[in-house]
């Protein structure tokens, strides 16, 4: 498991060795055992820190708090020195007598003598080490704050791109890739809420305000039993809760966006707010180039928590952004996420601990076409209850229990006519709807003092509703192949037909196991393997290489089936002095993954399964992590070998599917993907940044010849994916200047000059096949979205 962390204090480095013989033989085997739980806090804010390590030093064991800052932990019956250690605060040691079950919550204060330095903290090392869970990227937010980013706009998906297993499909591209899956693969979650779009303006930013963010994890396999619906990863986001003693905020000033957070207490050291705003503003400057257009986004990040009592916590959550695009006044739209969430965490005792949340999501697309005259509407939205029990029963086992419930409407579209004399007439296509529901067992029990596993069984079912109308098909076939001119049609409905919402058209039951151990051959040394099966009910149909807002979501149904994925991985995991090797191979399969046909029409499309076939995908690859940990100079290189392919089979002998039924390049697959990360602290008011990235180019289909038919020229393509795009390389270049270090309160600022792409490569977004109109000849043009881009932040807090 990565953990990469910054600015770790002197007093929180600790070594946690494995129990000496002296600790053992003094160790009464019939000893009676208490537990030692509580909440850890931020002292300056109040704020709930998680991944906290409590440490037992003499035992060679200890725990870490939860996601809302709270730990338990259980022992034998006796005297312990407990050590309370996080990144960039002090440490807090206790001496304990355990003679009964105890509640001890801590506040840590922060450190104001910070090493030079990134350090990885030796305790907190090992415990990853013996840890089950694997193939999860967890960077700190200092981190990617220091990590040089386009338009000088710090992006929480373009950082984790830079670690093993993770890409993107090019520049100015939306969503992520993760072991070969597709961008719609991805459960992406906000305080819990599903995302369905991680980008603004197509990939250029993400939806992310680092200034809100607590903490997140990328689970790329061994995806512990709590999640599900996605096949390929987990990106889990928490916010922050807000600062519960003092009203502060932090902020930054770019050359196109920025950015305002305000927290404070609503009543002191019990309850508060958060509220941060993100706007960009480049288009206030198109007039002055002659530009009609527009193309912006803002976002808002809220939340506010309330201490009820020691017990009981409640936290409420929203999150509301929206893009905005109009070209010279024929072509605008608008989408983006919205969602509130409340949540109730409770504290039964010492050793149960539960979360309640209820979350609304909702994802929407505006078009408006001026010159026929319409506008186009549709969206996703669902309403998701879900309730989680952490049992810390022993000191050798953790358990979770959870239910979840989710009720989806899918709206494929609404027209509405923007003036009286409109062609297009109003018209509704026919809303989906659907019920997702999840149980699910999760553990990790120390098996031996060597060997830890985490086991999980998750049971899902997933109802396709009832609708308005559904389409009934001839020989129930929504999609036909013509013999004749060899290319697959859609089936036109013989009859529609009415259904109550309350019918149940189609059910799906599955269950997923997940497994994972570790087995540790030495303080420094350990290998793991993991299982993971899961099953997604919700697809993403697009016909292009990163998600985009004319995007189709479909549930699954009569005429889809779910996808189900399969995942294996290993690992080797070794930590030598200041460095450390992470080095882990996967193989995944996914059943039931979906293509279009040639031709497809994707927008205002009702019946999306008459433009489908059903195939399989399989993804495989070497990661590779090098780390330095220690010094001015700090780092490391990730690199992926791997292959992603997909095949989609005629359903019959007589029928060619898509490639002729031949494994084909998925859109997203990259064989090699290298990226260098290095940051290096000069002094207390300089530090600089820089990562290289080398890459192959993505999978494409050229043209191969072509014929003349009545005067016109047709072009003849290749097999799908056949060829690809020339090999992607680029060096990015920060520096960030502290004027006042020294300053700890009050108003603090710093500010950040970053190079995007130094030596100015014009890396191939696409390459399009045309005629010169000059020459009358053939050629090829290579579309680049970025050459060179310097941008300049100024940050702040107060």
């Amino acid at each position: 498991m990565l953990v990469f962390l910054a600015n770790v204090p002197c007093q929180a480095r600790h070594k946690l060795s494995v129990p000496s013989a002296f600790a053992k033989a003094n160790q009464k085997p019939n000893s009676q055992k208490f537990t030692l739980s509580g909440t850890i806090t931020d002292q300056a804010n109040g704020e709930t820190l998680l991944n906290v390590n409590i440490l037992i030093p003499e035992l060679g064991t200890g725990t870490i708090s939860n996601e809302y800052g709270f730990y338990s932990i259980t022992l034998d019956t006796g005297t312990y020195e407990v050590i309370y250690s996080s990144i960039g605060f002090q440490s807090v040691t206790k001496t304990v007598v355990l003679d009964q079950n105890q509640k001890l919550s801590i506040q840590l204060q922060e450190q104001g003598e910070q090493l030079d330095a990134i350090v990885i903290e030796s305790d907190i090392e090992q415990l990853s080490t013996r840890s089950p869970q694997m193939s999860v990227n967890a960077l700190s937010i200092e981190s990617i704050k220091k990590i040089p980013v386009v338009l000088g706009e710090v992006d929480l998906i373009k950082s984790l791109s830079l670690l093993p297993g993770v890409t993107t499909a090019g520049e100015g591209a939306s969503g992520f890739n993760v072991r070969g899956g597709a961008a719609d693969q991805n459960l992406v979650l906000l305080d819990e809420a599903t995302l369905y779009g991680s980008d603004h303006l197509f990939g250029f930013f993400s939806v992310f305000n680092p200034d809100a963010i607590k903490d997140l994890k990328l689970y790329k396999g061994g995806i512990p039993a709590r999640y599900g619906g996605r096949v390929s990863s987990v990106l889990d986001i928490y916010q922050r809760d807000g600062n519960k003693t003092k009203l502060s905020g932090t902020g930054g000033i770019g050359i196109v966006a920025s950015r305002l957070l305000l927290e404070g207490p609503i009543q002191k050291d019990k309850s508060s707010f958060l509220i941060g705003g993100r706007s960009s503003y480049a288009h206030l400057f198109f007039p002055l180039f002659g530009l009609e257009n527009q193309a912006y986004f803002y976002d808002l990040n809220a939340k506010v928590s309330f201490n009820l009592d020691d017990r009981n916590r409640l936290y409420g959550s929203a999150y509301f952004g929206r893009d905005v695009f109009e070209i010279n006044e024929l072509f605008g739209n608008t989408f983006g996420n919205s969602f509130v969430n409340v949540r109730w965490n409770h504290i039964f005792n010492e050793k149960w601990f539960s979360n309640a949340s209820a979350i609304f999501s909702d994802y929407n697309y505006a078009l408006e076409l001026e010159f026929v005259e319409f506008e186009f509407f549709s969206g996703i939205t669902n309403l998701n209850l879900k309730y989680d029990l952490t049992h810390f029963a022993s000191d050798k086992a953790k358990l979770r229990y959870g239910i979840n419930s989710i009720y989806y409407e899918f709206d494929p579209g609404k027209i509405v006519p923007t003036t009286p004399t409109s062609p297009i007439n109003e018209a509704q296509l026919t809303k989906k709807y659907a019920w997702e529901n999840a149980a699910y067992v999760d553990g990790d029990f120390k098996i031996t003092d060597d060997l830890n596993i985490n086991a999980g069984l998750r049971l899902t079912t997933f109802s396709r509703l009832g609708q308005d109308l559904i389409n009934v098909y001839e020989n129930n076939q929504p999609l036909l192949f013509n013999q004749e001119q060899g290319v697959y049609v859609s089936a036109m409905p013989i009859d529609r037909i009415a259904s109550s919402r309350s019918d149940v058209l189609k059910t799906f039951v599955n269950l997923e196991p997940r497994f994972s151990a570790s087995y540790s051959l030495d303080d420094d040394t350990s290998i793991k393997a993991s299982y993971q099966r899961i099953n997604q009910y919700i697809h993403l149909i697009s016909n292009t290489t990163a998600p985009t807002p004319f995007d189709l979501y479909a549930p699954s149904g009569d005429f889809i089936k779910p996808q189900k994925g399969d995942q294996v991985a290993v690992g080797f995991f070794k930590n030598v002095g200041d460095y450390s090797v992470e080095l882990e191979s996967f193989y995944k399969t996914v059943d039931n993954r979906l293509d279009y046909i040639d031709g497809a029409d994707l927008i205002a499309q009702e019946a999306v399964e008459s433009i489908l076939l059903a195939g399989e995908a399989r993804a495989y690859g070497l990661e590779l992590l090098l780390r330095k940990n220690e010094g001015r100079l700090q780092g490391w290189i990730a690199y992926t070998l791997s292959k992603s392919e997909q095949r989609t089979p005629g359903r019959n002998a007589s029928e060619p599917g898509i490639n002729n039924g031949n494994w084909y390049n998925a859109p997203w697959d990259k064989t090699h993907d290298l990226t260098v990360t290095a940051n290096y602290e000069w002094n207390e008011k300089w530090s600089f940044g820089s990562n290289f990235t080398l890459q192959t180019g993505q999978p494409v289909t050229f043209p191969d010849g072509q014929y003349e038919f009545n005067g016109l020229f047709v072009p003849t393509f290749e097999s799908r994916n056949a060829s690809r795009l020339p090999i992607i390389h680029r060096l990015d270049l920060s520096a960030t200047y502290v004027p006042k270090p020294e300053k700890t309160q009050g108003w603090q600022g710093s500010w950040v000059f970053s190079l995007y792409n130094a030596y100015n490569r014009r890396n191939a977004a696409s390459i399009s096949f045309g005629e010169n109109d000059d020459t009358a000849r053939n050629e090829a043009t290579r579309l680049a979205i970025f050459g060179i881009v310097p941008a300049v932040t100024y940050n702040f807090k107060f």
